[in-house]
């Protein structure tokens, strides 16, 4: 089941996505009123209630097509902070060997930073430049895990249980920002600096222990591509070490790292130049499209 967070002249709203290019409103499966927002769902809907919306969905007429709605983040407001992973990827970590600002150690330990999106940016919006601030912003595409269930002390078996799904996260990054602060917040949180989506997908669309093709393209151009059987730390060790000592809560987004193939990567760089279009595609997810380049009005 993939959920879809929409706007059109109704308003926002929560759907399903049935096929490739129609909506079911989730009003329209209801009896009760229809959540607002995608943390409704989440905070509200058990595996049961889940279970109920796939037999409801199979009989349903779409009644909305994609192409008439605003697709907007899944969780265009992120209870807290978005948690992420650095250098996750093997591959991605010898990228950045040597590289002024960083270390050229292979993580030994999970490597966990924080992000904000206030809100999150969706299909088709533009990430702002800064220029003022910034000429060397990269691209990142991820899989990102939704937490589904309170919990702490999580054991690695129990890890998917605790799971409602997935989506993509693009994590835009402003390098020198990065280097200038010493640390990753500031350069990875600015505004428009997270897109995410285009669907949340459930955990019941994709097995587990997850493998997942995962990609990314400039204008056209193939940068990143691997599969998140290369994590270095898989969903379970990240699930079970994140925590310890530390709730989750449901709604929470964990970013689990990026690939090999960023700017910051090629010799020379190659940074984001205004009006570069950056697809991100994960495997049983979708593609998530966003362009680079508007300045803020």
């Amino acid at each position: 089941m993939k959920f879809i967070f929409f706007e059109n002249e109704m308003g926002k709203a929560v759907g399903i996505l049935k096929g490739v290019d129609k909506i079911v409103p989730l009003k329209d499966l209801m009896k009760e009123a229809a959540p607002a927002d995608m943390n409704d769902v989440i905070e509200n809907f058990s595996e049961a209630a889940i279970m109920e919306l796939e037999k409801e969905l199979e009989s349903a007429e779409a009644s909305i097509s994609l192409s008439d709605v605003k697709v907007l983040a899944p969780i265009e407001y992120p209870k807290r902070h978005i948690f992420c992973l650095g250098k996750n990827y093997l591959d991605h970590a010898n990228e950045t060997k040597g590289l002024p600002g960083g270390t050229d150690d292979i993580p030994q330990f999970p490597i966990y930073f924080s992000k904000v999106a206030h809100p999150a940016i969706g299909q088709g919006d533009n990430v702002l430049a800064y220029q003022a601030y910034t000429e060397k912003v990269d691209y990142e595409v991820e899989l990102a895990v939704v937490i589904g269930k309170d919990g702490i002390d999580i054991a690695k078996e129990d890890a998917e249980s605790y799971i409602f799904g997935y989506t993509i996260i693009n994590d835009i990054s402003a390098r020198n920002i990065q280097r200038k602060h010493g640390q990753w917040f500031k350069g990875k949180s600015m505004e428009t600096y997270c897109p995410m989506g285009p669907v949340l997908v459930h955990k019941s669309e994709i097995p587990f222990p997850v493998e997942l093709d995962i990609q990314c393209s400039i204008n056209g151009e193939l940068r990143q591509n691997s599969n998140t059987n290369q994590l270095i730390f898989d969903i379970p060790t990240i699930i079970h070490d994140l925590s310890k000592g530390m709730y989750l809560r449901k709604g929470d987004i964990i970013s689990t790292g990026t690939p090999a193939g960023v700017g910051l990567g090629f010799k020379p760089f190659k940074f984001l130049k205004p009006g570069d279009v950056m697809a991100c595609y994960v495997e049983k997810i979708g593609t998530l499209t966003n362009t680079f380049g508007k300045e803020l009005e």
